[in-house]
């Protein structure tokens, strides 16, 4: 993931403006760390940190078109480059960059030529002919943006609201599947698929036909001119995307270059469901397999640094995201600089455990469209600035816009978990690569049960969180809570404890309004809370939340306590759990 910044029509085009900008720029640096670039026009300033991916000897931005009269910032990936440059035959391109069409595909088709990009990717693009300028965010919002606005009338566009944060008089995040077009003084929606309008799709499920369109997802991704590899927790999703890639790399480019041999990330606590389940599908792919562990006080000493980057107070985005950041630091030092991901599965086949309780194929389907719809405040969020933080890609082939309108197509009565039919969640995913001939994978693995990745690097981790909360925020500050933050009031001491980081860090109630609030239990949107009546006294974004779905989920009933080494006791609705703490150091295995 590359960093860019624009400040567009702005009050001051003097060489202080421009130091100021560089200056800001400088902090999204993190994402790109390979090259910097800066371009001004007159008011206009267009900012580049770069991560090279794809062509990283000339694929240096901005980007221009032959006669440089429009340039172009961008960050992202755009898969089908290849295809689209053979629809420009009249146009020279001045790099092999698969951004390098944008500026070409606007001479072209002007404006309208958004939809035809496959890929992830946002982008500032100037025409210096009428001084007028687009703004554009991938359908999903898999790359992180924002958009603020200067007290001189300036517009700001960032990556990360920490590029602008400090000089716009308010800002928001830029919505994803939208364009900002200066000339029509505004937003417009550039993404319309059929699923978005939550009418309830009746197209009969083909499990060959969405294995088909999920392999070419993955197949499309391997575009790489650098050293990559695949995140592996051993659940459905990373285990899949895996078994994908470990069979089609030899065929690819990338595969001759860095050769066929993958190599496999994983994270986790000693003994974590996650490692021993990636140890088994790393021996099974045969993938090269490097298994980091952390302790519970690694992640709590890294929170800060997490909610720094990551730009939220959200507690389920901020416990996920801790592992996930110290392992792309610990892949980062091995010289690796992308990586494939699971993300996304979960919102489109209804995978999280609350699924179970959905009471018709209808409400499970408008509750699939909620979460994709969010997903750039979550998941996307998490994945995007975890890995970026440390100058390292993630992709997802998930979130694969052909993929989607497949599996978003499909009649969602064949989504419903049904224990009388032995459906389980995500049961028409698994469906489709049950192989008997070919297996993709392991059964006990194609069929294991969902965990969320702050569940599965090891449920004493969420335990430390809590436990670390309560030691540094009192009863007495939980009682005034409402009257500090009025907004998204934290609603436990681990929530109060993440939002005083981030409003030290982002004071402004811009920042405030770009995190979403709302009840959850295990990671479902408010509205799902309303399909079982005793969710409402169970609120807890662990899947471990889901009481009567998960296999280790909370019960009430237990005796406690349970044996520790350190830490005082938590009382989690009535069972008094204790916290592990006293983990080895982070140990690398390779």
């Amino acid at each position: 993931m590359c960093g860019i910044l624009a400040v567009l029509g702005c009050s001051d085009d003097s060489q202080a403006k421009r130091v100021r900008v560089l200056e800001l720029s400088r902090r999204l640096k993190h994402r790109g760390p390979d090259w910097s670039g800066m371009y001004q026009h007159g008011d206009c300033f267009l900012s580049h940190q770069r991560l090279a991916i794809v062509d990283p000897a000339s694929g240096d931005q901005p980007l221009y078109n032959e006669d440089k009269a429009i340039v172009v910032t961008v960050n992202g990936e755009i898969y089908n480059h290849e295809e689209l440059r053979k629809g420009l035959p009249n146009h020279r391109f001045r790099t092999g960059s698969d951004c390098d069409v944008i500026a070409h595909l606007y001479e072209e088709h002007g404006e309208d030529f958004v939809d035809m990009l496959d890929g992830m990717f946002s982008f500032v693009l100037l025409d210096t002919r009428d001084n007028s300028f687009i703004v554009a965010r991938d359908a999903i919002g898999i790359t992180s943006l924002y958009i603020g606005w200067g007290l001189d009338g300036s517009i700001w566009i960032a990556s990360e609201m920490k590029g602008l944060n400090d000089d716009c008089e308010h800002f928001e995040y830029f919505p994803p599947g939208h364009l900002y077009s200066s000339k029509q003084g505004g937003f417009r929606r550039w993404y319309n698929p059929k699923w978005m309008s939550e009418t309830i799709p009746s197209a009969p499920y083909d499990p060959l036909v969405l294995r088909c369109a999920f392999e070419n997802a993955v197949i499309k991704r391997l575009m790489t001119d650098v050293p990559f590899g695949v995140l592996l927790s051993g659940g459905l999703d990373s285990s899949l995307v895996a078994s994908i890639t470990a069979r089609h790399l030899t065929a690819t480019k990338a595969g001759k270059q860095w050769g066929t041999q993958l190599h496999s990330f994983c994270v986790g606590l000693e003994g974590s469901p996650d490692l021993k389940a990636a140890r088994e599908v790393a021996d099974y792919l045969g993938t090269v397999h490097h298994e980091f562990h952390f302790t519970v006080q690694d992640g709590i000493d890294a929170s800060e640094d997490v909610i720094y980057h990551v730009e939220t107070y959200d507690v389920t985005t901020i416990r996920a995201s801790t592992p996930m950041f110290l392992l792309s630091r610990k892949i980062k030092s091995l010289g690796v600089k992308m990586v494939i991901s699971g993300e996304g599965s979960d919102e489109i086949f209804g995978g999280y455990l609350y699924f179970h309780k959905a009471p018709n194929k209808e409400e499970f389907h408008r509750e699939t469209c909620r979460k994709i719809n969010a997903l750039h405040q979550y998941d996307c969020l998490r994945a995007n600035k975890s890995t970026s933080a440390w100058g390292l890609e993630a992709r997802v082939p998930f979130l694969d816009k052909e993929f989607i309108n497949v599996a978003m197509d499909i009649d969602p009565e064949w989504k419903m978990i049904d224990k009388s039919q032995g459906r389980i969640e995500k049961w028409i995913l698994r469906r489709a690569f049950d192989d008997e001939e070919r297996p993709y994978l392991p059964k006990h693995i194609l069929y294991r049960q969902k965990e969320q990745f702050s569940d599965g690097v090891g449920y004493s981790w969420i335990d430390g969180l809590k436990a670390h909360a309560a030691e540094n925020v009192t009863d007495k500050m939980m009682l005034q809570a409402a009257h500090i933050y009025p907004h998204n009031t934290p609603t436990s001491k681990e929530a109060y404890y993440y939002r005083m980081i981030f409003e030290r860090f982002f004071p402004q109630n811009s920042a405030t309004l770009t995190v979403p609030g709302g009840a959850s239990i295990a990671c479902s949107t408010a509205k799902a809370i309303e399909w079982d009546s005793n969710w409402s006294n169970n609120l807890d974004p662990s899947g471990r939340a889901a009481l009567g779905v998960h296999v280790l989920a909370y019960d009430p009933k237990l005796p406690g306590p349970i044996p520790v080494s350190i830490a005082p006791a938590k009382i989690m609705n009535g069972v008094q759990r204790m916290v592990e703490l006293d983990v080895p150091s982070v140990a690398i295995q390779t």
